[in-house]
């Protein structure tokens, strides 16, 4: 899997066989990178990172931090192992935790992107705690089923 755009375009985001996730295709990528526009700046957090591939997208295209939270260690080490490329031009956070206990804690970002197991997460609990970690015309991006 390969980041589409930014300065980091083409970078190899190395993933395992053994993955519990399954990640946001390019196509999907793409579409929502475009409406999103400029992240030159911007605080990301990437809630149920997996691969990291949305975050890591976010940097490419200018985000000045991002976030990687998600429950799994193995998914939490590859993040860790891809972050290297970002040669600390962004500022980077691995969490392994919960959402919901990483979210107790205030923290406040410009764009949340989560993308939960389907079918195992309480979507609208989701969004309410998802939309008061958002800074003011912050944006909330959830991929779903």
């Amino acid at each position: 899997m390969n980041i589409i755009a930014g300065r980091f375009k083409g970078q190899k985001i190395r993933t395992s066989a053994k993955a519990s996730y399954r990640p946001t295709t390019s196509r999907v990528r793409k579409s929502i990178f475009d409406i999103l526009g400029d992240l030159e700046g911007c605080s990301v957090l990437d809630l149920f990172a997996g691969s990291g591939i949305l975050g890591f997208e976010a940097a490419s295209r200018g985000a000045a931090a991002v976030t990687f939270v998600d429950n799994d260690r193995r998914n939490v080490q590859l993040i860790h192992v891809n972050s290297k490329m970002l040669q600390d031009q962004v500022e980077v956070k691995v969490v392994c935790k919960e959402w919901i206990r990483y979210l107790r804690v205030r923290h406040e970002y410009d764009i949340i992107f989560a993308d939960p197991p389907y079918g195992k997460i309480d979507i609208a609990k989701l969004a309410e705690k998802c939309l008061t970690t958002l800074l003011n015309n912050g944006r909330f991006v959830l991929e779903t089923s």
